[in-house]
């Protein structure tokens, strides 16, 4: 007789079970739904679907079944040991998730209130974009909560914060549950993208957050093939009156089959992450001893300044870090040549070791006197650890340092 589970499924089981029933034809697997538009029987049923009345698709710039298997599964993660329900929305990028997140939340005559060190694309809408519709904003170095409150207090017409934790790419961590709670005494939502850590690792929601934003490009996908992204929330009124018309709106809808990718690559997301941490520790210890190298930031590393709040606030510390080269400019240029088995290439959260220059990058639009005064040098090089034997990585990274 098949067993009855009398207790919440663990995370790697959630990865693999949300959402997993019911499936067009009994199938195993969730099918694609590679559709436009889905037909209607009559006119009495369309109206039931079309106003909500009855459960059903009918156009999948609004919404398909593949796109919200991959939402239902990302919120039971996003979620995982809250009471609340949580929901999520899928997009067709990161940025169109962050996008969607902050534009669903402030309006014009708004403040929002940031990190002072964000991924370039995110940086830029902030400082470039949104100005053009009236919403203002201001940096808080490394989210300090006493300059935070001064921050808010200054400007009552604050409606965000928005956070990334770990940074992109300095590794800073943020305090969520500190952030939030100076944040909501003030009247502000707490948006923090999550994308290096994942759910896997760190859950924002539960430490006080009100919207999670990911690039699913990343580690939710896993192996390098999709463009995609996500906003999760426990608040249904922010979800159906912000963000989905947001998405219904501006059109950034990702495809059936980029969602069925997506789906496929979160099942195994616990799974590799315990790799990818795995590696990344070896590897950032080898860094650390390196002669070529004068600093290592990661948070597993004792030697990382908040490496306690790192072990507060992470199950662990992620496949992601960033080294100082002694060399500067030349030495990164002469890293990035030499390596054999890492990838010279941007984005990161692959099966595969990328490495990348974030000046030259992923944050060349941000101006070189904020780089430099947020730390990222000439000399910074990125790592995203990947999932080949840590003994093989650190081999490549010493043959490229000499």
């Amino acid at each position: 007789m098949k067993q009855t589970l009398t207790s919440t499924p663990g995370l790697d089981t959630q990865a693999i079970h949300a959402g997993e029933s019911g499936h067009a034809l009994r199938a195993h697997v969730a099918p694609i739904y590679q559709t436009s538009t889905f037909a209607f029987e009559t006119m009495a049923q369309a109206m039931r679907i079309v106003s909500g009345e009855e459960p059903g698709y009918f156009y999948t710039r609004r919404s398909n079944p593949t796109q919200r298997l991959l939402a239902d599964k990302l919120a039971a993660l996003e979620g995982y040991g809250l009471s609340a329900p949580v929901s999520a929305e899928i997009l067709a990028s990161g940025m169109a998730a962050i996008s969607a997140a902050l534009l669903g939340v402030v309006r014009a005559g708004d403040h929002l209130v940031a990190q002072d060190i964000l991924y370039g694309t995110a940086d830029h809408l902030i400082t470039e974009f949104l100005p053009r519709y009236g919403v203002s904003s201001s940096r808080v170095t490394g989210l300090d909560m006493d300059e935070l409150a001064r921050e808010l207090e200054a400007h009552p017409n604050t409606k965000a914060v928005y956070i990334e934790t770990p940074a992109n790419p300095t590794m800073r961590i943020v305090d969520i549950a500190a952030v939030s709670e100076v944040a909501h005494a003030y009247g502000a939502r707490v948006i923090v993208d999550n994308t290096f850590a994942t759910p896997a690792l760190q859950r924002p929601l539960a430490l006080g957050a009100d919207v999670v934003v990911h690039s699913t490009t990343k580690y939710i996908c896993g192996h390098g093939v999709v463009i995609g992204g996500a906003v999760v929330s426990a608040d249904p009124a922010f979800m159906a009156e912000a963000v989905r018309p947001m998405i219904r709106f501006l059109g950034g809808v990702p495809g059936p089959f980029d969602c069925w990718l997506v789906h496929l690559g979160l099942k195994t997301l616990p799974l590799r992450m315990r790799q990818h941490c795995a590696n990344a520790m070896q590897v950032a210890r080898f860094l650390e001893t390196h002669p070529a190298v004068a600093a290592v930031y990661y948070p597993g590393l004792e030697s990382f300044p908040q490496h306690e709040l790192a072990k507060r606030q992470m199950d662990d510390f992620g496949g992601m870090m960033s080294f100082e080269l002694k060399g500067g400019y030349e030495a990164g240029c002469k890293l990035v040549d030499s390596v054999r088995l890492c990838t010279f290439a941007v984005s990161l959260g692959n099966l595969d070791t990328l490495i990348e220059h974030p000046a030259s990058l992923t944050h060349h639009l941000v101006p070189p006197e904020v780089r430099a005064k947020v730390g990222i040098s000439d000399g910074l090089i990125r790592l995203s650890v990947g999932l080949e034997n840590a003994e093989d990585l650190i081999a490549d990274l010493e043959q490229a340092l000499v």
